[in-house]
């Protein structure tokens, strides 16, 4: 059985723990959520897009 889960999910429950943990300060997690809002619009959004899609790809293959 096979379970997906989204990027952005993953990514949501990460920053939740560590805003829990207090290994980063709520302030610092705005600024980067809005880094990221930004940087989806510019050109860089493809190549991020495309990086994370590879990364993604590679991480099942990884100690095979």
């Amino acid at each position: 059985m096979e379970i997906t889960i989204s990027l952005v999910v993953l990514l949501a429950v990460v920053v939740v723990l560590l805003l829990r943990f207090k290994a980063v300060g709520a302030g610092a997690a705005v600024v980067v959520a809005l880094f990221g809002f930004y940087l989806a619009g510019t050109d860089a959004a493809d190549t991020v897009n495309q990086l994370v899609t590879d990364f993604t790809h590679a991480v099942p293959g990884i100690g095979r």
